[in-house]
């Protein structure tokens, strides 16, 4: 009956591991559904600036406001790549990795010099593996990220490009529109473009100035676009570990239904060859 204990171990093996990912996929869900609460509250807030900035912005104004610069050619840019300090997530740090592949290389085949700013275990990991150089390592930023984050990740940067030392700042996000689509995304976030979207009604008075409400607002919408970011890849990261440990549990329940039967098939086998044997040991003492 050794195949049979070996089978037992075996389920009881896998029944541990589907409690594990059924767990990890509990906990997941309650994570992701903060996530995703931090994602939406975030939208109003991006909405209004970018109404704001829509409504100031004039190719006048635009000249006076270093964030503002348009340069005639980018020559030296900084890529902020966002991934997450833990792994069980299905590809969602490989992608963020791909993409972030795919910028570098289109920016240092148009010859720019290009600064690394890596946040987060799993591109870390990749980059020292490659021998890529990393102007910035960071691994404190938690899956509650804030806005105090998000400045410490671009107001060195901002003050950069406003002295003219960079020409553009792209952040690798996960954009979230659901649970089952998050995909990533390279977006430039400096130098800030005329935001889409409505503007404001033009029946209103400005206190102080344009160009006073633009020097205070246009720091903000960089930083708020670093925040988004980081809540959205929060969101798409809790989304990707969530599906992998529902498919992990999916999977362990498939196969526990299969070691199973295999176990009752290989009883019964047993228990048949020994009547077989105890019927024929009969059959010679008559």
């Amino acid at each position: 009956m050794a195949k049979g204990r070996e089978l037992i171990s075996r389920i009881k093996s896998t029944e541990n591991t589907r409690k594990i990912t059924r767990t990890m996929e509990m906990v997941a869900t309650s994570k992701m559904k903060r996530a995703v609460d931090r994602v939406a509250a975030a939208r109003p807030y991006a909405r209004a600036l970018s109404d704001v900035i829509a409504s100031l912005y004039s190719p006048e104004l635009a000249g006076e406001f270093p964030l503002l610069r348009q340069p005639s050619q980018v020559k030296r840019a900084a890529v902020i790549v966002l991934t997450s300090n833990r792994g069980l997530a299905g590809a969602f740090n490989s992608n963020l990795i791909k993409e972030a592949r795919q910028i570098v290389s289109r920016l240092e085949g148009d010859g720019v010099d290009v600064q690394l700013h890596a946040v987060g275990r799993k591109g870390i990991g990749y980059f020292k593996y490659v021998g890529r150089a990393m102007a910035v390592q960071r691994t404190d930023i938690t899956d509650r990220p804030t806005a105090d984050d998000a400045a410490s990740l671009v107001d060195a940067l901002m003050a950069a490009f406003a002295a003219g030392e960079l020409d553009a700042v792209y952040v690798v996000q996960s954009q979230f529109k659901s649970v089952l689509s998050a995909p990533p995304a390279s977006i430039r976030v400096l130098p800030v473009a005329k935001p889409e979207g409505g503007a404001l009604p033009k029946d209103y008075l400005l206190f102080p100035s344009a160009g006073e409400i633009l020097t205070a607002l246009l720091p903000a919408y960089v930083r708020n676009a670093i925040y988004r970011a980081l809540v959205e890849t929060v969101a798409a990261e809790q989304a990707a570990r969530r599906t992998a440990m529902k498919n992990a549990t999916d999977n362990a329940g498939e196969m526990l239904t299969v070691l199973r039967r295999t176990y009752n098939r290989a009883r019964q086998a047993n228990i048949t060859q020994e009547i077989a044997e105890i019927v024929g040991g009969a059959a010679a003492l008559d």
